[in-house]
């Protein structure tokens, strides 16, 4: 197949007959994070590559091995987002939402695009929604922005999925915790990947989150970070979990969990499902205190979340989770010759005007292909009109699921469409019953 009509590797087309599922996970996304206070923002698809370097980190995965950074027409090192935080960051340190009334909080939904090999739930071109808390100190906003994650989760129908928690501390209890690393590693340096062995002075921490199999098993032995917790952290994490526990949110402690970005500090979590093979994690977040002055913006503590789109549909799938049918056209309706084309026009735009799905032909078709398409759409009521029906101003509504045709006015059609749904969904609902 010619490169021209073949999508590039690594992505992926939603169709018309999946993107309502789509439109129905992302509505109750942003329901749900409504319900907590947080408004959507938007940014930009790419930034200046220094985004990145400063804030998700350059001993990163990402940065080292998956960004799409390309130079401008103008020698600017411009890098397509591989994650959305820093973005967000970068405009509430631009637009002052630093700066105003705090606790700031905004969510998201976007593409992210990152250079990796495709399988499933993992692509090149990815969708996000999340969450960023910006200028929230307290146990209790962690708690409050995992309950976030969880119940977007319960809204959109995913029943198994499990919630693993650590403390990977802050700076100064990091200092004790990489030594114990890098003393660890060290007696493994000959086994260790390349990538990790660069990685042993600049940022240990990174060695425990290698894909590589051989540098996974011996980071399973390694020290936890857990044990050199100042006691500020140890708090911390304990009222945390506390205030989960009083929210009745179940959580397992992972003392393996470090996230794969270099700004998080203190808590990180994962919301885990056993239902998509290897990329088990549909959600992952935590706190990222520093990041904010890291970017040169004033001390803001913060935290937020990422969750994968395309994981979660997976995820809804392989549960045979039920989601809403897609919306269907209301009404058809047929014509014969031209001046039922003009009147078909004309109550097409007078239905739509009242919220009605409505179509009528625009492809010169007869009138057996006109139902036999409408047939294939799945409209609920049609309508024929011809110059009989044109004259009397009488037509016949057919309900294309029982096959019953009532005689209607067509200057009542809104009224007389309006009713005929009324009752198929009450006969609808009997039927359940």
């Amino acid at each position: 197949m010619a490169e021209i009509n073949r999508a590039v590797k690594g992505t992926n087309d939603i169709l018309p007959d999946e993107s309502h599922n789509w439109q129905f996970v992302e509505g109750k996304m942003l329901e749900v994070a409504s319900l907590y206070g947080f408004k959507e923002i938007r940014v930009p698809v790419f930034e200046h590559t220094e985004v990145f370097l400063r804030s998700v980190g350059d001993t990163t995965d990402v940065v080292q091995k998956e960004m799409y950074t390309f130079d401008d027409k103008g020698g600017r090192s411009i890098t397509l987002r591989p994650e959305l935080t820093a973005g967000v960051i970068r405009s509430a340190i631009e637009k002052g939402i630093v700066n105003s009334a705090l606790p700031a909080k905004v969510c998201y939904i976007g593409g992210c695009y990152r250079y990796e090999k495709p399988q499933a739930g993992r692509l090149r071109e990815f969708h996000q929604f999340g969450v960023e808390c910006m200028g929230a100190a307290e146990p209790s906003a962690d708690a409050e922005v995992i309950a976030l994650g969880r119940q977007v989760l319960s809204s959109v129908g995913i029943e198994k999925i499990s919630l693993e928690i650590n403390s990977i501390g802050c700076p100064e209890c990091r200092k004790e915790y990489h030594k114990a690393l890098k003393e660890y590693f060290s007696a493994n340096i000959d086994e260790l990947c390349g990538t990790c062995k660069e990685r042993l002075d600049r940022n240990p921490m990174r060695i425990l989150d290698c894909k590589s199999p051989v540098c996974s098993a011996i980071a399973e032995k390694a020290p936890v970070v857990l044990d050199y917790l100042c006691d500020n952290c140890k708090e911390h994490f304990e009222q945390v979990k506390a205030h989960l526990t009083a929210q009745g949110i179940e959580y397992t402690v992972n003392p393996h969990i470090v996230r794969g970005l270099d700004y998080y500090t203190r808590t990180v979590f994962e919301f885990v499902s056993g239902d998509i093979g290897a990329q088990s994690t549909v959600c992952g977040g935590g706190r990222y205190d520093g990041l904010i002055s890291q970017m040169g913006g004033p001390s803001v503590p913060s935290l937020g979340f990422g969750m994968g789109i395309e994981r979660l549909m997976l995820v809804l799938k392989n549960q045979g989770a039920e989601l809403p049918d897609a919306p269907t056209t209301d009404i058809y309706i047929a014509t014969m010759g031209e001046k039922a084309k003009l009147k078909a026009t004309a109550l097409c735009a007078e239905l739509r005007a009242e919220g009605y799905k409505a179509q009528t032909d625009i492809c010169a078709r007869g009138l057996k292909a006109q139902m036999k398409y409408a047939d294939k759409i799945g409209t609920k009521f049609t309508v024929v009109l011809g110059d009989d029906e044109i004259e009397n101003g009488k037509a016949g509504l057919k309900d294309m699921k029982e096959g019953t045709v009532t005689e209607i006015k067509l200057d009542e059609l809104v009224l007389e469409l309006g009713e005929a749904i009324r009752e198929q969904i009450f006969k609808n609902i009997a039927e359940i019953i």
